[in-house]
């Protein structure tokens, strides 16, 4: 790993006096760039100890066994289970998120985890039989699970604790050593994270380290055997070219504008609850797979904002700034951010909510209709409480507008119509897609979570988290009878014909060259 050079000092040598002060301002500069310069090398060091010792730990193979693994994944679950309260108190302090959604979405999900991991762990561990053919006969062969070794998991905000875990979870069920970043933005949930695993884990073998973008950049410049990110396409992009340099592989969890597509023919009242949970109750559409947008026909679009306005009302009262259950904007930087969204949009389009509260951090559930295509709000993806509907004149013309755009890493259908909902699968490109409700797929630990293209790559929960972190080793098994001649030289026409048949699988062809016929 490269160090990075001192700051020079060659400003500090000059000995007229007319240019003391100069000097002395120059000198104050010249010491803040060495100490920047001594602070960098000592976060670089202590970076390349903590990989220096949990690859000791990895090569003494003491995380590979099924008691150790199952050892941290009850650690893990007693973290999730026993330190509720705290875990609670941790994520109202960094998003203000309401009680029920912090043990749904995130502290019940990581105890889900962890219960199945530990109890499908003897099956996941187990070598997979393969079939072998008649050119390595007799033989058998299998495939074997084995440990990636160090792996990085680098966490985001907007679920700090289930998104740090989850990813452990499989890191620690395929028997890796591993190093959580936990993301600064939450610094309540990273500290709290910081001191229940160093707690509970062995930390020879799990480390957490804090810090902001020159910790996990010295991080990067590390060697790791796999590297998991969470976050932004902006950031996965430098995680990724960092990655490049050793030839590491990795998992991109991202995002994307997803659509959700609503069909005339619905259940409008149901409809409209089930894209406010996915929207306004997940972190008030701080999540990778809230609906990003919405597209309807244009008849139908004033009845659905009707409905989704009353239902708003219902949910989140009048004032929605005062309501308990919807979540604050994480800091001032995404405040701004958002608002910067809504001030670009001219304010006839805004035909639900618009209340601001930047003092609290509070954006209430805002609904715009027919923004343009080639505005801010539908070119970047919104991550917060604003929802754009644009129309077509026929649902399907949804598809082109759909697929005109990124590959995002959820799509959402709402329809009756079952012809429909099969040529929105067939024609849409995205992470997931689901049929009448939003975000549920995310709970499912039987289906892999994951994006493609522009929102991201690879994909983990349940058993594919454990492949996520695992190398699927091919072992084929032989004994030293059948040794045949053919394989050798010289060669002659009746061993090419006896060996055409071996590698093309010809039973019958095997049995003619080797009677000579």
């Amino acid at each position: 790993m490269k160090r990075p050079h001192p700051p020079s000092t060659s400003n500090l040598r000059d000995d007229d006096e007319h240019k003391v002060k100069i000097h002395a301002s120059s000198s104050f500069v010249a010491a803040l760039g060495f100490l920047k310069w001594y602070l960098e090398i000592m976060a670089a060091d202590a970076a390349g100890v903590v990989v220096k010792e949990l690859r000791s730990t990895y090569t003494s193979g003491r995380t590979k066994s099924y008691e150790w693994r199952v050892s941290q994944l009850d650690a893990l679950l007693r973290i999730a289970t026993r330190h509720e309260r705290e875990i609670v108190e941790a994520l109202r302090s960094d998003l203000n998120k309401p009680e029920i959604e912090a043990f749904s979405h995130e502290i019940s999900a990581v105890a889900t985890s962890c219960r199945l991991a530990i109890k499908e762990l003897h099956r996941w561990m187990a070598p997979e039989k393969a079939k072998t053919s008649i050119l390595s006969f007799p033989s058998s062969a299998e495939i074997i699970a084995e440990p990636l070794g160090v792996v990085l998991v680098i966490s985001t905000w907007n679920y700090p604790f289930m998104l740090s875990l989850d990813p452990v979870v499989g890191a620690i069920a395929a028997g890796n050593a591993v190093v959580l970043k936990p993301s600064e933005v939450a610094p309540a949930m990273s500290a709290t994270l910081a001191k229940l695993l160093g707690q509970y884990m062995d930390a020879s073998a799990v480390k957490v380290v804090e810090g902001a973008a020159p910790e996990t950049t010295m991080l990067l410049e590390q060697k790791w055997d796999k590297i998991f990110y969470t976050g932004s396409s902006k950031v996965g992009r430098i995680i990724l070219a960092a990655a490049a340099k050793h030839l590491t592989p990795v998992v991109l969890e991202l995002g994307g504008k997803c659509p959700a597509v609503v069909d005339p023919n619905t259940n409008l009242k149901v409809t409209a609850r089930r894209i406010i949970a996915g929207k306004w109750g997940c972190n008030n559409g701080q999540t990778c797979v809230s609906p990003d947008y919405v597209i309807t026909t244009k008849d139908y679009a004033s009845k659905l904002i009707e409905a989704l306005s009353r239902e708003l009302e219902v949910l989140y009262g009048k004032n929605p700034l005062e309501s308990k259950d919807l979540s604050s904007i994480i800091n001032s930087d995404h405040f701004d951010r958002l608002m910067k969204l809504l001030n670009d949009v001219s304010s006839e389009k805004i035909v639900h909510g618009g209340q601001c509260d930047r003092a609290n951090l509070k954006i209430g559930p805002t609904i715009m209709l027919d923004v343009a295509g080639d505005s801010v709000i539908m070119k970047e993806e919104v991550f917060g409480p604003l929802l754009p509907i644009i129309t077509v004149d026929k649902i399907r013309e949804s598809f082109s507008v759909i697929n005109g755009k990124e590959k995002p890493l959820a799509a959402y259908v709402f329809s009756n119509d079952k012809n429909l909902t099969e040529d929105f699968i067939r024609s849409i490109s995205a992470g997931s897609i689901t049929t009448n409700d939003t975000a549920l797929q995310f709970a499912e630990r039987g289906l892999p979570f994951g994006g493609v293209g522009e929102s991201g790559m690879g994909a983990y929960h349940g058993k594919f988290s454990f492949d996520a972190f695992s190398h699927r080793k091919a072992v084929l098994r032989r004994g030293f009878r059948c040794d045949v001649a053919a394989r050798y030289p010289p060669y002659n026409a009746n061993k090419q014909r006896l060996l055409r048949a071996l590698v093309q699988g010809h039973v019958f062809g095997v049995l003619r060259a080797l009677i000579g016929y």
